[in-house]
């Protein structure tokens, strides 16, 4: 067995006596962690008409709670993960999940329009930014072995979420009314987002303990970058803008989807169908491409799920067929749930774990943001040409840049800048 040694005392690598290592309970508060907190994110399109009938709102001032919410969120990653690598994801998630909670109790009693864009489109932002960054980082931590399998379960809760979350808000809508729902989500996140934190532990040797998968050697062979260090690299400014297409293309079409669906004449109970598989078989793919970083490595794994990505914004734009629309949604989920899935395992790889919870939220900084800008994009290339054609053509060729950048990422040593 492979060991790590401190000034204290030594690291057992993997599991402890008992043949359990502790990274799974990591694992499993991560994934109700994120099951809860995302799919009441998602849940805000189920308000959507129950609030626009009481204040009278266009369907365009509401949406912009939601466009600002999505800056704001990519704004904190920023911030959220400088604080998990200095305080902890302990700290740091409890914080956030109190402030996430608060605000969806407090929109139960919103009166204005500023009212919403400040609890949902501020502090919702920041107590969620916090529901990402320090979980992944803290995953990619505890797992050298079966890293991309570990963050893959993970970020399936963001899945199963989705599934069920916003029937249940669908359901005490109906029965209790809109504000009255907010109250019951707000508490349910407060308690499972609190009580899950605390199983939530900065770093194995905190309790004794090595990565699974952790040795001398492994260490001496992946040095942590500095954030200086990391900023002036080339692979970060390559990894970022293919995470930045894939963001770009995730939220354009998961917008859009269903309105072209229906201009081309599939019923509108069909196309929210579509969503549906999209749901489920992003689920599968976190697993699969999670294992799938594991056994063929970072770097391939994206370039297969960029890939797919191309291959299904091609394959939707040369029929109409319902059968086309629903091959297009796995193609697409495998390359949304794999973008997913890569992101902290590809940082963790490229730039060590000492400050990983700092470069991935800078990362996630570049990227997210492009959540609010992306829909609103293709919408105006809609109003002027009347198709969403052009959207998928645009969305093809962001691809094939992605392609190329993935296919340069080179793994380099500490303190390798850009070469100008």
């Amino acid at each position: 067995m492979n060991h790590l040694k401190n000034d204290s005392s030594p690291l057992i690598s993997g599991a402890n006596k008992a043949g359990f290592f502790y990274g799974y309970i990591i694992v499993a508060a991560s994934f109700l962690i994120l099951m809860i907190a995302w799919g009441s994110q998602y849940s805000f399109g189920i308000f959507f008409k129950p609030m626009l009938a009481e204040f009278g709102f266009s369907r365009a001032v509401l949406s912009g709670a939601y466009s600002i919410n999505m800056i704001i969120q990519a704004a904190a990653c920023i911030f959220i993960g400088k604080l998990s690598d200095r305080y902890g994801p302990r700290l740091v998630v409890t914080l956030c999940g109190t402030l996430l909670g608060i605000s969806y109790l407090l929109m139960s009693q919103a009166q204005m329009l500023w009212h919403i864009y400040l609890l949902f489109g501020v502090v919702a932002s920041i107590g969620l930014a916090g529901m990402w960054v320090p979980l992944l980082s803290t995953i990619a931590k505890w797992f050298v072995s079966g890293r991309g399998l570990m963050c893959g379960i993970a970020a399936a809760g963001i899945g199963i979420g989705i599934i069920f979350v916003p029937p249940l808000t669908s359901f005490f809508i109906a029965g209790f009314g809109w504000r009255t729902s907010y109250v019951i989500i707000g508490t349910a996140l407060l308690i499972l987002i609190i009580l899950s934190a605390q199983a939530l532990k900065r770093d194995p040797a905190k309790i004794g303990l090595s990565a699974l998968g952790m040795s001398e050697q492994h260490e001496e062979d992946n040095p942590s970058f500095t954030f200086p260090e990391a900023v002036r690299s080339r692979q970060f400014w390559m990894i970022s803008g293919v995470f930045l297409v894939m963001n770009i293309c995730v939220h354009s079409v998961m917008v859009h989807i269903v309105p072209h669906a229906t201009d081309v004449g599939i019923a509108d109970a069909t196309a929210a169908v579509i969503l549906s598989v999209i749901g489920v078989a992003s689920i599968i793919s976190k697993l699969v491409v999670g294992a799938a970083l594991d056994r063929l490595g970072n770097k391939t794994v994206v370039i297969i799920i960029v890939s797919l990505m191309l291959i299904s914004l091609i394959f939707i734009q040369f029929s109409n067929a319902l059968w086309v629309f629903y091959v297009f949604a796995v193609f697409f989920a495998f390359a949304y749930g794999g973008f997913a899935a890569s992101q902290s395992p590809y940082i963790a790889y490229l730039f060590g774990l000492k400050h990983h919870g700092t470069i991935f939220g800078f990362s996630s900084f570049i990227f997210m943001g492009s959540a609010a800008f992306g829909p609103l994009i293709s919408g105006k290339i809609f109003d002027v040409t009347s198709s969403y054609n052009y959207v998928f053509i645009l969305l093809s060729v962001l691809s094939v840049l992605a392609i190329l950048f993935a296919c340069g990422i080179k793994k380099t040593g500490r303190g390798t800048p850009i070469k100008h």
